[in-house]
């Protein structure tokens, strides 16, 4: 008898054995393959993922939900870094732009005023030149006094109520909006409402018809707010450089919008990105990204 219980223990403590090498060895094999999913992600300036921590030990559920918080915070600083280049390259040009055309709108009003210019064969190509350096230098003085806005000032704001406020001004477009009845954030609310209404704007210049905002208040630490509309669908080349300062896809459009928008949300600790996959329902979704 001794014997055959000292094979059944044997047999039983093999299989345990075997059946703890291929738990362990699976588990590595998940590990190895969120490590794989991680870099590729960051490889992609993918920032936004972030992987679950079920079947994993507290020592490894918290590496994971470190790793998933600094996958947010390399992509605040990603986002903060971009703003802040394109402010600095915007100042210059700017700056350079309005040295250039200065002396031509001046030497160009001179020549009109001149007795020998006027009813000339000059005076209409003259007269070109002084509109097109006036709507340029009217251009780029308006975008710099724009940009240059003072520091947020920060406060307990009810995000559904300035939503709320910005759906009144749009009274054309139809808005399907949904969310809870009260959601407070912490943001400078001019800011905020200028935000809302560039992005009501440029969808209405892109012919849009239904603007859908959907806000989710679920997420520890952040606000999500989902910004869609049924306009011109954005060109796959063009996706990229939509936040560019001067970029438009828009025959009329100025390229000023969806940059400055972008800019004061994240000089407030948010985020804004275009979603690859818009909402169900419409062309394009903006996601923006709110502190609490």
């Amino acid at each position: 008898m001794s014997n055959g219980g000292d094979m059944t223990a044997w047999l039983i403590l093999g299989v345990v054995v075997v059946l703890a090498v291929l738990w362990f060895w699976r588990h590595q094999r998940m590990l190895s393959e969120r490590a794989r999913l991680m870099q590729e992600a960051i490889h992609n300036r993918d920032f936004t993922f972030r992987l679950p921590t079920r079947h994993m030990f507290s020592g490894e559920r918290a590496l994971q939900e470190a790793l998933n918080q600094l996958g947010e915070h390399v992509r605040e600083q990603v986002n903060l870094g971009e703003v802040e280049s394109w402010e600095k390259l915007t100042r210059v040009l700017t700056h350079e732009i309005m040295n250039a055309t200065a002396p031509i709108a001046s030497i160009s009003q001179t020549m009109l005023a001149n007795p020998s210019v006027k009813d000339s064969d000059l005076e209409e190509g003259i007269q070109a030149i002084h509109n097109t350096v006036t709507h340029l230098n009217s251009f780029v003085d308006g975008y710099r006094k724009y940009s240059e806005l003072q520091k947020p000032v920060s406060s307990d704001v009810d995000l559904v109520k300035v939503v709320n406020d910005v759906v009144q001004l749009f009274s054309d477009v139809t808005w399907h909006n949904h969310h809870p009845e009260h959601v407070i954030i912490k943001t400078d609310p001019n800011l905020l409402r200028q935000i809302l209404i560039n992005l009501a704007k440029n969808a209405v210049e892109a012919n849009a018809r239904q603007i859908g905002i959907t806000i989710d208040a679920a997420h520890e630490g952040r606000v999500k707010l989902y910004y869609s509309n049924d306009g011109d669908l954005i060109p796959a080349d063009a996706r990229s450089s939509i936040f560019i300062p001067f970029f438009t896809t828009k025959r009329k459009g100025n390229g000023i919008g969806l940059s400055l928008s972008r800019r004061l949300l994240t000089i407030q600790g948010g985020m804004m990105s275009l979603l690859d996959e818009p909402r169900d329902g419409f062309h394009t979704t903006f996601l923006l990204e709110f502190p609490r």
